[in-house]
């Protein structure tokens, strides 16, 4: 027998298409029966027909289905979602979760149930047709199966056909999510702009506060370093002076946020940003950090510099007793090669006090940070507290510098750097504007504001 030879004859076919399309059309039947008792109240009852329908809502485990809503399978998704009981289901996955066990001491794989529906799904992957589909076919655009609406999740993944169709279709822009944050709080990726944009254009409140810990949407810019965002907020009347529940502005915010030196540009221009728009550098925020502690500790020179250009507290300490030099000291191994002397500098020049020199251990590794913190001494402190640290090829890159230090130890400094202490003690916090200001060789300039020689004498 050919593959192409069948063995039922032409009647049995045609029999079983029939009964096929009877089948079909008893569906049909049955669906609009249920649309139609949906509409009409039952005697005795007040519920509406939205919490008739949550009461009966469809859950869902089969595979075929999940493949298909995952696959953006467009035919699959039209021929078994029909109705708004089909459409509104609720889809449950089943996914292996790592969980610490306590009892057995170690991390364990462990089956999390998980709830969501073909529209979070749909809007998820930017399966725009499919969501249209759904939409057309009575889904309910705002219902938040696994705690949080099609909308979150189609501004979660940057799917901004998605967004704005869902908005298009009425989808409600100001909606909490179950932990507390609306879409706009979501848009936390440049790619995300446009979503952002959208949500705003269909009536997203810019300054609503995520339950949790009160931040708005400009936090979630200026943590982030998204510099279109933020300006697209402040143009939508963004508050820069408003504080989460732990007493942090945008400003703090975008600070905390730039712990990497490379992307320190935007991050810059954010600071600029709001410093212009009148954001206060001086106000602290989580265990009294302030936007210096934090710039200072993410070894971001140029904000250092902006914050102290406008007036932000060198000496402040936090509620650890930190001060801003020291939130830089103790980062400097970890920023060698963003040259933390910079901020170092930068901060003595604004008047902060000398450091304690069992704190020099913590610039061994970094001999221009450490040249900085001792000529803030009339004499050299001894060298116990940190020679150890310095490793046999730090010291031999920069040996002319080390040998000069250990040289100087408990040995009086120059005429000319004792007078330079002198010079810079009495002028305090207006070392860098009043020096700078003076009738004075530039020479001479550079030396009282601690220029880098590469030795000490």
């Amino acid at each position: 027998m050919s593959r192409e030879t069948f063995v039922f004859t032409s009647s049995t076919l045609r029999s079983l298409r029939v009964q096929r399309e009877i089948l079909e059309w008893e569906d049909q039947k049955r669906a609009l029966s249920r649309r139609l008792i949906g509409r009409r109240p039952m005697p005795g009852s007040m519920k509406s027909r939205s919490a008739k329908r949550r009461s009966e809502t469809w859950h869902c485990r089969d595979a075929a289905i999940h493949n298909a809503v995952y696959t953006g399978d467009l035919r699959s998704i039209c021929h078994i979602f029909k109705d708004e009981d089909s459409v509104n289901m609720i889809i449950e996955t089943v996914s292996e979760e790592l969980v610490w066990s306590p009892e057995l001491g170690l991390w364990t794989l462990t089956p999390k149930q998980k709830q969501t529906s073909a529209l979070r799904i749909a809007a998820a992957r930017g399966y725009t047709d499919c969501l249209r589909h759904l939409l057309m076919h009575g889904a309910d655009i705002n219902a938040a199966p696994g705690g949080q609406t099609a909308l979150h999740d189609a501004c979660a993944n940057k799917q901004t056909e998605s967004t704005e169709l869902l908005l298009s279709f009425g989808a409600n822009p100001n909606v909490f999510s179950e932990e507390g944050v609306t879409p706009l709080h979501l848009c936390n990726t440049p790619e995300t702009f446009q979503c952002a944009k959208s949500l705003l254009e269909y009536g997203a409140k810019v300054n609503l506060q995520s339950k949790e810990n009160h931040s708005t949407a400009l936090h979630t810019a200026a943590k982030h370093g998204l510099e279109e965002h933020l300006k697209l907020y402040l143009c939508y009347g963004a508050d820069i002076f408003h504080r989460t529940r732990e007493g942090e502005t945008a400003l703090n915010a975008a600070c905390a946020g730039a712990d990497k030196p490379r992307d320190s540009g935007r991050y810059y221009r954010i600071v600029i940003k709001l410093i212009e728009c009148g954001a206060d550098v001086k106000v602290a925020g989580r265990k009294k950090h302030t936007p210096l502690h934090n710039a200072c500790g993410n070894a971001h020179a140029r904000v250092v510099e902006l914050l102290l250009q406008h007036g932000a507290q060198v000496n402040d300490a936090n509620s650890a007793g930190y001060t801003p030099m020291d939130c830089i000291l103790h980062a400097v191994e970890d920023y060698l090669e963003w040259q933390p002397e910079r901020i170092v500098l930068s901060l003595f020049n604004y008047g902060a006090a000398a450091v304690d020199p069992e704190m020099l251990k913590l610039c061994a590794l970094s001999p221009q940070t450490m040249e900085i913190v001792l000529n803030m001494y009339q004499h050299v402190p001894s060298a116990t507290s940190w020679v150890e640290k310095v490793t046999p090829d730090v010291w031999k890159q920069h040996q002319t510098f080390y040998d000069s230090v250990i040289q100087m130890v408990n040995q009086p400094r120059q005429l000319q750097h004792i007078a330079r202490c002198a010079v810079r003690k009495h002028l305090g916090s207006r070392c860098y504007s009043s020096i700078s200001s003076l009738k004075l060789p530039n020479s001479l300039k550079e030396y009282l504001l601690l220029k880098l020689e590469g030795y000490i004498k």
